[in-house]
Protein backbone atom coordinates (compact mmCIF):
# COMPACT_ATOMS: atom_id res chain seq x y z
CA UNK A 1 0.00 0.00 0.00
CA UNK A 2 1.49 3.67 -0.77
CA UNK A 3 0.90 5.90 2.17
CA UNK A 4 2.16 9.37 2.66
CA UNK A 5 1.93 11.91 5.91
CA UNK A 6 -1.24 13.13 4.36
CA UNK A 7 -2.88 10.17 3.78
CA UNK A 8 -1.72 8.97 7.47
CA UNK A 9 -3.39 11.91 8.93
CA UNK A 10 -6.21 12.15 6.85
CA UNK A 11 -6.63 8.48 7.86
CA UNK A 12 -6.48 9.24 11.25
CA UNK A 13 -9.04 12.28 11.31
CA UNK A 14 -11.35 10.32 9.36
CA UNK A 15 -11.12 7.63 12.73
CA UNK A 16 -11.38 10.76 15.27
CA UNK A 17 -14.43 12.33 13.36
CA UNK A 18 -16.04 8.88 13.28
CA UNK A 19 -15.27 8.56 17.05
CA UNK A 20 -17.10 11.94 17.48
CA UNK A 21 -20.01 11.33 16.10
CA UNK A 22 -20.57 7.90 17.88
CA UNK A 23 -20.34 9.80 20.99
CA UNK A 24 -22.28 12.67 19.96
CA UNK A 25 -25.17 10.16 18.65
CA UNK A 26 -24.87 8.25 22.15
CA UNK A 27 -25.44 11.97 23.55
CA UNK A 28 -28.80 12.84 22.19
CA UNK A 29 -29.46 9.16 22.81
CA UNK A 30 -28.72 9.71 26.51
CA UNK A 31 -30.36 13.34 26.48
CA UNK A 32 -33.19 12.15 28.90
CA UNK A 33 -30.87 9.77 30.78
CA UNK A 34 -30.83 11.00 35.09
CA UNK A 35 -26.82 11.51 35.76
CA UNK A 36 -25.51 10.96 31.86
CA UNK A 37 -22.64 13.50 31.32
CA UNK A 38 -22.11 14.34 27.78
CA UNK A 39 -19.19 12.56 26.07
CA UNK A 40 -16.55 15.00 24.28
CA UNK A 41 -13.64 13.80 21.29
CA UNK A 42 -10.81 15.75 21.45
CA UNK A 43 -8.37 14.24 19.00
CA UNK A 44 -7.00 17.12 17.09
CA UNK A 45 -4.66 18.08 19.98
CA UNK A 46 -3.44 14.89 19.93
CA UNK A 47 -2.73 14.46 16.06
CA UNK A 48 -1.28 17.69 15.75
CA UNK A 49 1.49 17.11 18.17
CA UNK A 50 2.24 13.70 16.23
CA UNK A 51 2.86 15.29 13.44
CA UNK A 52 4.99 17.48 14.65
CA UNK A 53 7.23 15.45 16.60
CA UNK A 54 7.13 12.78 13.16
CA UNK A 55 5.36 10.43 14.94
CA UNK A 56 2.51 8.17 13.24
CA UNK A 57 -0.61 9.83 13.35
CA UNK A 58 -2.96 7.65 15.62
CA UNK A 59 -6.29 8.61 17.20
CA UNK A 60 -6.82 6.23 20.40
CA UNK A 61 -9.72 6.07 22.77
CA UNK A 62 -8.05 8.53 25.22
CA UNK A 63 -10.04 11.06 22.87
CA UNK A 64 -12.96 10.55 24.94
CA UNK A 65 -13.87 12.50 27.81
CA UNK A 66 -16.68 13.55 29.73
CA UNK A 67 -18.24 16.92 29.46
CA UNK A 68 -17.63 19.36 32.49
CA UNK A 69 -20.61 21.54 31.27
CA UNK A 70 -23.35 22.38 33.79
CA UNK A 71 -25.97 19.88 34.42
CA UNK A 72 -29.73 19.96 34.60
CA UNK A 73 -31.82 18.81 38.07
CA UNK A 74 -31.46 15.18 37.11
CA UNK A 75 -27.53 15.17 36.93
CA UNK A 76 -27.58 15.17 32.87
CA UNK A 77 -25.45 17.70 30.83
CA UNK A 78 -26.56 16.79 27.11
CA UNK A 79 -27.60 20.12 25.50
CA UNK A 80 -29.49 19.39 22.07
CA UNK A 81 -28.48 22.37 20.39
CA UNK A 82 -24.79 21.98 21.14
CA UNK A 83 -25.22 17.75 20.07
CA UNK A 84 -26.81 19.12 16.79
CA UNK A 85 -23.93 21.69 16.11
CA UNK A 86 -21.54 19.76 16.74
CA UNK A 87 -22.84 16.58 14.26
CA UNK A 88 -23.46 19.02 11.81
CA UNK A 89 -19.82 20.41 12.00
CA UNK A 90 -18.33 17.00 12.34
CA UNK A 91 -20.11 15.59 9.16
CA UNK A 92 -18.77 18.31 7.34
CA UNK A 93 -15.53 18.11 8.50
CA UNK A 94 -15.37 14.36 7.61
CA UNK A 95 -16.65 15.01 4.04
CA UNK A 96 -13.80 17.95 3.50
CA UNK A 97 -11.23 15.30 5.01
CA UNK A 98 -12.61 12.25 2.79
CA UNK A 99 -12.60 14.41 -0.12
CA UNK A 100 -8.80 15.32 0.44
CA UNK A 101 -8.14 11.42 0.71
CA UNK A 102 -9.87 11.06 -2.56
CA UNK A 103 -7.98 13.96 -4.03
CA UNK A 104 -4.61 12.26 -2.96
CA UNK A 105 -5.70 8.84 -4.47
CA UNK A 106 -6.62 10.40 -7.72
CA UNK A 107 -2.89 11.71 -7.57
CA UNK A 108 -1.91 8.28 -7.10
CA UNK A 109 -4.05 6.78 -9.60
CA UNK A 110 -3.09 9.25 -12.13
CA UNK A 111 0.36 8.87 -11.42
CA UNK A 112 0.27 4.79 -11.91
CA UNK A 113 -1.99 5.41 -15.21
CA UNK A 114 1.50 7.87 -16.65
CA UNK A 115 4.39 5.48 -15.79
Amino acid sequence: MITDTTMTALHAALSGLQQRQEVTADNIANIDTPGYLAGRVDFESTLRSELASGQSATVGDGAVRQSMDPTRTNGNNVNLDAEVTIATETGLRYQLALNALNGKYDVLRSALRTS
